[in-house]
């Protein structure tokens, strides 16, 4: 199936799936993504999950949504508007018609009966009260078409149901010119051991396939594969590429890695995906509570594992202060925070960047920290290996930002080669030789040896209190606790030494800077890019390196007119650059929604400046 030769060319097309949490959109957006992935395609994509556990059936608050941009150019957002729309039921409809652009429409009309379209919230059926006039609606009977091909399939009625998205899967695959053979093999894989499901999933497939090859309403579309760099891809979402990255980092040392854990919203998939390695030395530990989980990861690394520990904002608040144990004891250690919408349980399936100032300050003393942030589901890889690295190098702990939509969103990753990527000294002394002490410290860094407990002749004492400059032994000196505040404090300062220097992206000198950090990358991008077509001067510095900041930093800005800094809270990343760089002035953008930007909205903002 496919090769239509009637199908319209496209450079780029964004489809969103919504539905009921229980009628699969996550799983049909995933497989949509994958075949277009395996096609060639770049690809971006946004899950977009009820903050309810059990809201209501057919509600708003129940309404679980998947986008995915699908490109044969560069593709970097999910895309602010949906061209094509499938809505599983009314709520879908009303929850998502305001992200579709005057394009196309799949319902299943099966859904639309009174009782869902009141729960829905409409006084009358949306399908025939013209409000949908602007739009290319197509009335799917999507239930009763599944229902009808698995008739004889004996599957109990739940398991019937439960395989509609699959026909809406295959009315998109048909529409889009999907080849089936990739989500085929899926089910085959799956399912190996349940044959009925097998076939009764590709049977619904393709009978969604047929009924959009025969309606004669839909229009298909040809995105041609993309003209990437040559190699290995795995479509791969930003906790996959963090676990991915801290098991590529522990190869490089040659040390066990471990995870303390605490399952916490949308950052629980780090353990889950690391704890399928045994085999490759990795060790998860899932904990009673946050506390613990940091706790055990602390004592990890005392022992020589490389350590990490993984949470969302609510946990980073109860590991406050065991990172201070951490940066007192000067153990290498990483937190990957996995931001979302707060404060308390707030909006735990959404994203959010309001965790900085807490990554920051959220600790009792002087306890300075390592901050970093990835930027793209993919760099999460990057970005995981470089604070290991980090960590182990300068003998501190790491705090690394990730948020909702780098974790459950997803992109192409180019496999690379462990033994391509940078050296990392570990720092691990294994014998005394010559003044050589557990607290001897070198001289570019100011990091200390990393000794192990058992280690001859070079047994110390760790712990929270202020320890002495050159023992380690605890010390209540006035002047030795101002010395030591002063030298940690420098420590993560010289870290900046160490870190590539911040890059910029369009004029190197100009009228408007944009300025942003974590997750926000790729809407800012596409946002500066379209705006460059237009001949506007304007440029986007980036940074993935916040505590400490690019070396670079202030020499960038210098070079602009005007600064505006765009992040999803309501102004901590500027407010942090009002105190690091105060010679500067300082526009803000900022959203916090619990969504992603939208590119023309920042557009706007920036024309406006300029």
């Amino acid at each position: 199936m496919g090769g239509k030769e009637f199908a319209k060319e496209l450079n780029k097309v964004s489809i969103r799936f919504s539905g009921d949490s229980g009628d699969g959109m996550q799983l049909t957006g995933t497989l949509f993504s994958d075949a277009s992935a395996l096609y060639g395609n770049d690809i971006s994509t946004f899950p977009d999950y009820p903050s309810e556990i059990r809201a209501p059936q057919g509600t708003i608050a129940g309404v679980s949504g998947f986008q995915v941009h699908i490109g044969k150019d560069k593709v970097n957002t999910p895309g602010d508007y949906a061209d094509v729309l499938v809505a599983m039921n009314p709520a879908a409809l009303k929850a998502n018609l305001k992200w579709v652009k005057r394009g196309t429409i799949i319902v299943d009309v099966d859904s639309f009966d009174e009782k869902h379209i009141l729960k829905a919230g409409y006084t009358e059926d949306p399908l025939n009260d013209r409000s949908l006039e602007s739009y290319q609606v197509i009335h799917a009977p999507i239930t009763s078409q599944t229902k009808q091909v698995l008739m004889d399939s004996g599957l109990d009625s739940k398991a019937i149901i439960r395989s509609k998205n699959m026909f809406a899967l295959g009315v998109s695959y048909w529409l889009f010119d999907r080849p089936l053979k990739y989500t085929e093999q899926y089910f085959e894989k799956k399912f190996h051991k349940k044959p009925e499901l097998i076939e009764a999933n590709k049977k619904v497939l393709r009978e969604g396939y047929i009924f959009a090859q025969n309606i004669h309403a839909l229009t298909p579309y040809r995105i041609e594969p993309a003209n990437i760099e040559k190699g290995i891809y795995k479509n791969i979402n930003g906790n996959t590429a963090t676990a991915w990255g801290l098991m590529a980092a522990a190869e490089k040392m040659q040390l066990p890695l471990f995870l303390g854990s605490y399952p916490i919203t949308p950052s629980s998939d780090i353990l889950h995906e690391l704890s399928h390695y045994k085999e490759l030395g990795v060790k998860t530990f899932q904990a009673e509570d946050e506390i613990a989980g940091i706790c055990t990861t602390i004592g990890a690394s005392y022992a020589g594992n490389l350590a990490v520990t993984n949470t969302s904002g609510p946990g980073l608040a109860l590991k406050g202060e065991a990172i201070g144990l951490a940066i007192m004891m000067e153990i290498p250690i990483v937190i990957v925070n996995v931001q979302r919408g707060g404060p308390s349980t707030g909006l735990p399936t959404k994203t959010e960047q309001a965790d900085l100032m807490q990554a920051l300050y959220g600790r009792n003393g002087e306890s300075p920290c390592v901050v970093m942030a990835a930027s793209t589901p993919s760099n999460c890889f990057d970005f995981a290996f470089a604070a290991c690295k980090i960590a182990v190098e300068h003998m501190t702990p790491v705090i690394l930002l990730t948020d909702g939509f780098l974790a459950n969103g997803s992109q192409p990753w180019k496999v690379v080669n462990t033994n391509t990527l940078p050296h990392i000294n570990t720092r691990i002394v294994k014998e005394r030789i010559g003044n050589n002490t557990p607290f001897i410290r070198d001289n570019a860094t100011l990091a200390r040896n990393w000794v192990i407990p058992g280690t001859k002749e070079l047994m110390h004492r760790v712990g929270g209190l202020e320890k002495d400059y050159e023992t380690g032994n605890p010390s209540l000196i006035p002047s030795n606790h101002h010395k030591m505040c002063v030298t940690r404090a420098e420590k993560v300062k010289r870290v900046a030494q160490f870190v590539p220097p911040l890059e910029i992206h369009g004029n190197e000198y100009g009228d408007l800077l944009v300025v942003g950090w974590g997750g926000t990358y790729g809407h800012l991008l596409s946002a500066v890019d379209e705006l460059l077509i237009q001949g506007e001067k304007i440029t986007l510095a980036h940074f993935n390196y916040i505590n400490p900041l690019p070396i670079n930093a202030a020499e960038v800005f210098g070079k602009f007119k005007k600064i505006i800094v765009c992040e999803l809270n309501l102004g901590q990343f500027v407010n942090y650059l009002r105190m690091t760089l105060p010679e500067f002035t300082y526009l803000q953008y900022n959203k916090i929604e619990g969504l992603p930007f939208i590119v023309e909205d920042l557009k706007e903002a920036f024309l406006k400046h300029l």
